[in-house]
């Protein structure tokens, strides 16, 4: 027979094994709770013996849940999201206009946010909560999400809604200062001795995007040059920190024509040549289902399609399958 509610261990100790489940850690997991890693512990073994069962794997130096521990997270985590959401209902206004989106980090910090901004400027009564990470490809499927920004043509569930944004367009760029100082580049093989700048293999194989990889290299091999093998002068997993870096003069970049736009607008970044690489594949905005009776969130996806008109990149000369 189940256990009564009243008979169950309490909340706190589900919450805190959470916190320790996600971590993996009883220290880490001490310091995000403010507390002590032997009280973590303590509060583990207690709900570990009222539960009769072993939740983690204790090793040397690690952590692992066992398989009553990953079911137990499991559980634990949607109950704890369930009762934010309800408490998230009594304290928010009911006539308060909220546009949940999700997409990578780069998707959302350098492209989507521009356009948050400019509507939050025309329609200061609507909140915006934005979900990026490389990683939880899940996001785009949380019931609170009304919009994902989305790469290829994905399979959608029924009632949901795709709507096409752009193809995939990138070239190298750099700050005008780079070039004044290291340049001129007067074709695609000059920049050979260049300080490249690159996208990490893992950035490719995380999660949430799982795509074709597209390097100097294939942009190189595109251009029809073939060039002997080069160490890239900072390569990072995370596209935001190597725009700022081309920003502030470190090195050429693999500018994709989305993320960049407001660096080539204010004069922060210049195209170095017109060989635009366009990868065999497209942006997206999906519109969940359930957010199709929202005119404010219809309101802000007008707004971002609308945005796009007339903004259609240069006709790329050199084309990548992806």
């Amino acid at each position: 027979m189940l256990p009564k509610r009243r008979y169950l261990p309490s909340l706190g100790s589900f919450a805190t094994f959470e916190v320790a489940a996600k971590h993996l850690s009883f220290t880490m997991a001490g310091t995000e709770l403010n507390v002590t890693q032997a009280a973590i512990s303590q509060q583990i073994r207690g709900l570990e013996k009222a539960l009769g069962a072993t939740l983690f794997v204790r090793k040397h130096n690690s952590l692992e849940l066992t398989p009553v521990g990953k079911s137990l997270l499991k559980a634990v985590s949607q109950g704890l999201d369930n009762i934010c959401d309800g408490v998230e209902a009594i304290l928010a206004p009911s006539d308060v206009a909220v546009i949940t989106c999700s997409g990578t980090n780069a998707a959302v910090a350098c492209w989507l946010k521009p356009f948050v901004d400019r509507f939050r400027a025309d329609n200061p009564e609507v909140r915006f909560v934005l979900l990026a990470s490389d990683e939880d490809d899940a996001l785009r499927n949380f019931d609170e999400v009304d919009v994902s920004v989305i790469c290829g043509n994905e399979r959608c569930d029924v009632g949901e809604r795709l709507y096409y944004l752009f193809p995939e367009t990138v070239e190298p760029m750099c700050s005008p200062e780079y070039l004044k100082k290291h340049g001129p580049f007067d074709d695609p093989n000059s920049l050979e001795h260049a300080q490249l700048l690159e996208l990490h293999r893992t950035h490719w194989s995380a999660n949430a995007i799982g795509w074709q990889a597209v390097t100097w290299e294939d942009w190189f091999r595109a251009m029809g040059i073939a060039i002997p093998p080069f160490v890239p002068s900072l390569v990072s997993n995370n596209y935001p920190l190597l725009l700022e870096a081309a920003v502030g003069g470190e090195g050429v970049i693999l500018g994709w024509h989305h993320l960049v736009k407001a660096e080539l607008e204010a004069g922060r970044l210049c195209r170095l040549f017109d060989t635009p690489l366009q990868v065999d594949r497209g942006y997206y905005l999906k519109l969940n289902s359930a957010s199709l009776g929202k005119p404010h969130v219809l309101q802000f996806i007008e707004f971002v399609l609308s945005g796009l008109v007339g903004t259609t990149q240069n006709v790329p000369r050199r084309s990548l399958t992806g």
